[in-house]
């Protein structure tokens, strides 16, 4: 099967890297900043229509409030942006907020924040890839029409760019990136040159449009509570701001500066095209409703069904740009792949996370182990498949996903503040030199400020979003930590069971004596080949054991036996109901049961097939019976293969493959080994 399947593999993820190439994997800046900061860069493409389509609930003059939401938004991402770049000083070994909350609030509060990034993580990947269909979908009507198989299919997509590794698929993300971040610098600069100093008068095409107010002249704790809302919205944009903490490891060095000075960068181009799409919303009259079938009206009358809301950034740049214009093509073009990409943050988080938490024996250990690309394979697919479960669900609606988001982004940048403030606090408390203390007084204060600026934030997340549908992450947070819980729970007993004591127990006692059985079908060449292995391990007593199934075969089974002279006893046992594996079950559990210090060795004839389907045809019996053995202590399972004509030629066959040359290959002359690699093959 593995062979069946090589070909394919190497075509869609390249081939295997040597494990000494981990070091060329490791990014520069350049390639870190789309790699990581995609996410909180890209979220400006749905983070303002969020707040004006919760604004939108009061009518069109609630939308003035969206610059002091957007000034509050900026305020956080400052804040967070200096707190975390005490994080990537103080902690460089890439566990991020894991580490800093298990380090310094516990294995709990460890827990919670883990159970908190994988959530959000996967909901990364389905909020972006769905923001991507529907802005794509502005421009390719085909696309939102099957905007859930469009979106399962990028996914797929973006798993294979992953499988090939970290680098090959960050050189791939910077086009885009960029292109999409010059993008949005243009149109607000040449949205600036409009509007101020050439005087034109720019209009969305929503502008003319009105809004019915679902709930009309809102005032005190309603429009608090409003305007909270719409904060918890538009705190979108700091979506991501973790990743670049939790992936110091793949920086190069020095790691903890150029993580930082990347983190530095990524707040201030997020913040500056936040606010700028947030003012030209405002210039050029952008109108969004949450039902903007029955509650965005055109000439008086609602738009209806077969009306498509745009997003915001879409219809900013085709004001200011010109509807069908180069610019405004180039940059919702860019803007839906840096959407699909955005998800790359998480594609880079979550495996990397996942392999800490499964070192630390809180997941499956094939989430430590990387793969052929030296890219954590295992959680890539992990990751792909709970982000699609979500698109499908939630048929890749971003509005709906959103309700979703945050919640577990403020849960863990919450802790992880209260950890690093404990933190400063613990090593506060043994420095003695001035200098190195004013620096940790300062990281202590950013970080007590950040801490309690996120908790607030918290808290107006889980009162404004719960039932909207925060409670949906809440609850996939707590199956996580419930999960990590008793899969850390069966480790630590598995760890205990097996551990070496002081003084050696039976497990290091030798065994009595030894009873060996070959299993028997009919007399073949496999047959003689396990009762001659068997003969050579020279146990206390042999013997060769059949099951009746039928008398006419078992006694041509024994007049065969009798005539070949065969010196090896054989047992007949009958099985009245044609069953095979549950007389041997009983017969070794009574030997085991007359002499408990005598060990029974099974050996099974086994053939091996050259072909996958081959596997379905034999070796089903062998393989139950395998399984039923191993759970009966005091019992060794021994398979003796016998290789098939089948298996040969596939033999033969892998070492054509080995030796054939790509053509052109012998013009290019012989591949040489690397030096490290013929040491390795000398020795």
């Amino acid at each position: 099967m593995s062979k069946l399947t090589d070909l394919p593999k190497r075509i869609l993820i390249g081939r295997a890297l040597h494990s000494n190439k981990l070091g060329e994997t490791l990014l520069p800046k350049r390639i870190a900043l789309p790699v990581f900061a995609s996410d909180p860069l890209s979220s400006v493409a749905y983070a303002p229509g969020e707040v004006l389509l919760v604004l939108s609930v009061a009518g069109v003059s609630a939308y003035h409030f969206s610059p002091w939401i957007a000034v509050a938004v900026v305020v956080l991402m400052f804040t967070v942006v200096a707190s975390y770049r005490q994080n990537v000083h103080a902690y460089p070994s890439g566990g991020g907020d894991y580490e800093v909350a298990n380090t310094n609030l516990g294995p709990k509060a460890g827990l919670t924040v883990a159970s908190a990034l994988l959530v959000d993580y996967v909901l990364t990947v389905a909020v972006s890839i769905s923001s991507g269909i529907e802005n794509l979908g502005s421009a390719i009507p085909f696309v939102i029409e099957h905007k859930t198989a469009c979106a399962v299919g990028v996914i797929v997509l973006l798993t294979l760019m992953n499988l090939r590794g970290v680098k090959e698929s960050g050189k791939l993300f910077a086009i885009p990136t960029y292109v999409f971040v010059g993008g949005v610098f243009l149109m607000i600069a040449w949205g600036v040159i409009r509007g101020v100093f050439m005087g034109d008068t720019m209009k969305a095409p929503t502008a003319d449009y009105t809004i019915h107010a679902e709930h009309q002249g809102l005032a005190g704790f309603a429009l608090v509570f409003l305007l909270l809302r719409a904060f918890s919205s538009g705190c979108a944009a700091l979506t991501g701001v973790e990743a670049i903490s939790n992936g110091v490891p793949a920086f190069r060095k020095p790691k903890s500066k150029n993580a930082a000075t990347t983190l530095a960068l990524m707040g201030a181009l997020a913040v500056t095209m936040f606010c700028g799409i947030i003012a030209l919303a405002m210039a050029t009259k952008v109108r969004m409703a949450e039902n903007p079938a029955t509650d965005l009206l055109k000439d008086g009358k609602p738009v209806g069904d077969d009306y498509t809301q745009h997003p915001v950034i879409s219809q900013v740049a085709e004001a200011v740009f010109g509807n069908g214009s180069f610019l405004f093509i180039l940059l919702a073009a860019a803007t839906a792949l840096v959407l699909f990409l955005a998800a790359n943050t998480a594609y880079n988080g979550f495996p990397l996370l996942g392999s800490i938490l499964a070192q630390d024996r809180y997941l499956p250990r094939q989430l430590h182990t990387r793969g052929d690309r030296l890219a954590f394979s295992n959680g890539i697919v992990l990751l792909s498949g709970a982000a699609a479960i979500l698109v499908v669900i939630y048929g890749a609606d971003s509005t709906r996903l959103i309700q979703l988001y945050i919640v577990g982004v403020f849960v863990s940048f919450t802790l992880s503040q209260i950890g690093m403030v404990r933190h400063w606090n613990r090593h506060l408390a043994t420095e003695t030199d001035p200098a190195e203390r004013r620096r940790m007084v300062r990281s202590r204060a950013i970080n007590t400020f950040g801490a309690f600026f996120t908790g607030l934030v918290l808290v107006v997340v889980l009162l404004t979003k719960f039932t909207h549908g925060a409670w949906v992450a809440l609850l996939g947070m707590v199956i996580f930590y419930a999960t990590m819980t008793a899969i850390r729970k069966h480790y630590d007993q598995v760890a205990e069971e097996i551990a070496v004591e002081d003084e050696p127990g039976e497990e290091a006692v030798r065994p009595s004596r030894v009873h060996s059985i070959v299993l028997v079908s009919k007399i073949h060449k496999p047959t003689l080949r396990a009762l001659a292995y068997a003969k050579l391990m020279r146990s206390d007593t042999l013997e060769a054991l059949t099951i009746s199934v039928d008398a006419t075969e078992t006694r041509t089974l024994h007049e065969e036996w009798s005539r070949r002279g065969l010196d090896v006893p054989l047992k007949v046992l009958d099985s009245p109901y044609r069953e095979i594996t549950r007389p041997i079950i009983d017969y070794v559990k009574r030997l085991r049961k007359e002499s408990p210090r005598d060990v029974v060795s099974v050996y099974i004839p086994e053939y091996v097939v050259g072909h996958w389907y081959e596997h379905l045809l034999h070796n089903q019996s062998a393989l139950r019976l395998k399984g039923r053995l191993l759970f009966t202590p005091g019992v060794m399972v021994t398979s003796v293969p016998w290789q098939l004509d089948s298996s040969e030629a596939a033999k033969r066959r892998a070492r054509k493959r080995a030796e054939w040359n790509a053509p052109g290959s012998v013009r290019r002359g012989p591949v040489t080994q690397p030096k490290r690699e013929k040491a390795a093959t000398k020795k």
